[in-house]
């Protein structure tokens, strides 16, 4: 019978699948039920340095910068003060591993809030540094040097694993993560979703698109995942983004991952679907004669190509000039 337990960033999982951030995540009670529903991992509700500078943003103006600074440190306080119970309230409800994340683009004080996280209780810290670059002064590099050094900053003041979940608009992931490992990050997540922005044509407004994962998203995580676990075999990688279901999850640990972080079909579907993939996928493993998830993971990734690698190939115009209708 298949064995589903895998390790991640240092983490024992009872299975490959952790619920990644969202409001799925945003209380005890919801974690439970996801735990109960057979999820190995969970990955809180992030806390936003974005959105906390906002709500400072408008608490200013009082004509006072004592008040301004009061009211400022404030809500950074009361915003982390509620973050930190629900890792408290999390830890006491479950036994599956709790990730804190910080979605932040600055490496001040969301150090000392690392600390803090960690001493909470957090199994692992998840950090995600999610940002267009879109200025025309921009220096190359200068995007990809943010990532480490804030993962620098954070290992020298935390001793949990710490776990970097990137966008995927980098020109070359591979030299980031090499560079990610070299100095300390315990995993990778491939890859963070951005927000989409639609345009209503009506109304001639912006609105939100498609706010949750489609199954061809899943594509571009496999190659990357695939040719990342190969050039850098010793990090740790999840896939976030287009597993649906569970020939999704064994696609991703064939290219490498040692688990998989998913959310909207858990939406979609309700939490039942952890249950369905789990069972897909220990069918799949007895089916092939697969007793344990190391013992099939990255068998198909860039290594496992050989000399013609597919998952390197950019351009397929002789398939389609030999396609016929």
């Amino acid at each position: 019978m298949a064995q589903l337990k895998t390790t991640f960033a240092g983490l024992t999982l009872k299975n490959p699948i952790i619920i990644s951030s969202s409001g799925l995540t945003n209380s005890a009670e919801r974690i439970k039920k996801l735990e109960e529903a057979g999820a190995g991992a969970a990955v809180l509700k992030s806390v936003f340095e974005e959105q906390i500078n906002m709500q400072a943003g408008t608490m200013h103006g009082y004509g006072a910068p004592e008040a301004d600074d009061y009211l400022n440190a404030y809500v950074r306080s009361h915003a982390l003060n509620e973050y930190i119970s629900l890792i408290e309230e999390a830890k006491k409800t479950c036994t599956i591993p709790v990730i804190a994340s910080i979605n932040c683009y600055s490496d001040n004080e969301w150090v000392d809030f690392a600390k803090l996280m960690e001493k909470a209780g957090a199994d692992a810290l998840e950090i995600n540094i999610l940002a267009l670059q879109t200025e025309k002064e921009y220096i190359p590099g200068s995007f990809e040097q943010r990532h480490i050094d804030i993962l620098r900053h954070v290992k020298k003041e935390v001793r949990i694993p710490v776990i970097m979940k990137l966008g995927s608009n980098f020109t070359n992931p591979i030299t980031l993560i090499e560079q990610l490992y070299a100095n300390g990050a315990d995993a990778v997540v491939l890859f963070n979703r951005f927000y989409q922005t639609d345009i209503d044509i009506e109304n001639l407004t912006f609105c939100n698109a498609h706010v949750l994962s489609e199954e061809s998203e899943l594509a571009d995580r496999l190659r990357w995942t695939a040719i990342a676990s190969a050039s850098v075999p010793k990090l740790d990688y999840a896939v976030s983004g287009g597993i649906h279901n569970g020939k999704g999850l064994v696609k991703a640990i064939l290219a490498g991952a040692c688990a998989s972080e998913i959310c909207s079909t858990v939406y979609q579907n309700g939490a039942e679907i952890i249950g369905t993939m789990l069972d897909e996928l220990a069918q799949w493993m007895d089916a092939k004669g697969f007793k344990s998830i190391e013992s099939f993971r990255a068998k198909m990734n860039a290594e496992a190509a050989g000399d013609i690698n597919p998952f390197e190939r950019t351009q397929f115009m002789k398939y389609y000039s030999e396609h016929k209708e």
